[in-house]
């Protein structure tokens, strides 16, 4: 009964002591537990934070790039602005000149006034040489060709040799000369006194008949002086050569060296090219309109030429069933060319209103169209205004696609093209 109770006191105080050290255990567990806890949530806090400071560190770098590119696309827009700004004014085309530019560049302004023109037909025509400054180079008699002096497409000038040629006919003819140049020498130093009238005569005539036959033979005055200077009897060889009657090109050569060619055989064909004809075919019922010496002009590959009318066919041609007027065309630029198919515009004798303006005030735009400088509301700016260029006569161009009473350059034209180009402009307008 006592051990049992002994037993039992053991128990009680073993428990009782031990009963901290379980407590503190339980506290220390515990209070592990809540370290952790609280190192847990210091981390997720920290965690938190981080992220917190990331996202905002991320905001705050896409403003600054959003705002960046803002920037930029506002700069881009202001870059953008301003080319279109630069190209409105180059679409505009103006130029601003001052007073001093335009008293030194010799600028002329007028306004523009109807004007009664001569009316005008157009016409297809065709270049042809103008005969009355062509010329063929022929032989008198029959002779062999032995030497040739100039080629196709050669400009000669008038009495410059052309080819040589050798004949019997020429031979006994030049020593019929040498014979008789002698004779009449003898007999002139002689004199009346000494030799018979009679004499005196037939060796004057004799000389002069025997001169005038190696010139009729081909023979120029300069080569009979050449053969009569000379003692040498052996020059009679009958050579001789035929000579440019005219200053012109050589169109055509219808020979070759060695061959005999006959009398009135064209060997050379010289014309001169700086005039020309153009037969321009026009329909029966208006040729009547024109008149011998109207204005007209020929237009071929973007050019034009003045010409006039020098011929009214009275007759139609065969094949057309036109009257075919005759121009004649000055040629300075040797564009034109026979065979050539050109545009023909002929002034007739009926008339009109219209525009003109100086030939110069109408210039070529880059797209290739006629314009003219129309000045605008402001004095001393121009800009440059396509119009069509009808014809041009007498140096008046006759142009359509203004207005009258507008004011254009018609002196200084160019130098205002060349402003509007200096400075980076479009100056044509549609």
């Amino acid at each position: 009964m006592h051990n049992k109770i002994f037993l039992m006191l053991l128990l009680l105080s073993g428990g009782i002591m031990n009963a901290p050290v379980v407590l503190a255990e339980s506290n220390l567990n515990d209070a592990h537990e809540h370290a952790e806890g609280e190192t847990a949530h210091k981390d997720e806090h920290k965690g938190e934070v981080k992220h917190e400071e990331h996202a905002g560190h991320d905001e705050d770098d896409d403003d600054h790039k959003d705002e960046a590119k803002h920037n930029d696309h506002a700069e881009d827009s202001h870059a953008e602005e301003g080319r279109g700004g630069h190209g409105e004014h180059e679409e505009e085309g103006v130029a601003k000149l001052t007073v001093t530019q335009m008293k030194a560049a010799g600028i002329v302004v007028k306004t523009l006034q109807s004007q009664v023109i001569n009316s005008a037909i157009k016409a297809p025509g065709e270049v042809r040489f103008n005969i009355y400054k062509t010329a063929a180079i022929t032989p008198r008699i029959s002779a062999q060709v032995i030497d040739r002096h100039v080629v196709l497409g050669e400009v000669v000038k008038k009495g410059q040799p052309i080819v040589t040629l050798s004949s019997v006919e020429m031979a006994e003819a030049q020593g019929e000369l040498l014979v008789s140049v002698r004779e009449w020498y003898r007999v002139k130093k002689l004199g009346k006194k000494v030799v018979s009238a009679r004499r005196y005569t037939e060796a004057k005539i004799k000389f002069k008949l025997a001169k005038a036959k190696v010139r009729a033979y081909g023979m120029t005055a300069k080569q009979i002086e050449s053969l009569l200077s000379s003692d040498d009897f052996s020059r009679a060889n009958g050579r001789f050569e035929l000579v440019a009657t005219s200053a012109g090109t050589v169109l055509k050569e219808n020979y070759i060296l060695g061959q005999q060619a006959e009398p009135g055989q064209e060997l050379i064909r010289i014309t001169d090219e700086s005039s020309l004809w153009v037969v321009a075919n026009v329909a029966p019922a208006i040729s009547h309109e024109i008149q011998v010496g109207n204005s007209a002009s020929v237009k071929f590959n973007g050019q034009t030429y003045p010409a006039k009318v020098a011929q009214i066919n009275h007759s139609l041609d065969e094949i057309t069933r036109t009257t075919g007027i005759r121009l004649l065309v000055e040629n300075n630029k040797d564009a034109l060319h026979p065979g050539l198919f050109v545009n023909t515009q002929i002034e007739t004798s009926g008339h009109s209103d219209a525009l003109a303006v100086p030939e110069a005030a109408v210039l070529r735009s880059p797209d290739g169209d006629w314009q003219v400088f129309v000045e605008q509301d402001e004095a001393g700016e121009f800009k440059g205004v396509e119009v069509e260029l009808l014809r041009v006569t007498d140096g008046k161009a006759i142009i359509e696609g203004l207005k009258a009473g507008t004011s254009v350059v018609v002196e200084g034209a160019f130098f205002v093209q060349s402003e509007l180009a200096k400075g980076g402009f479009n100056i044509h307008n549609h």
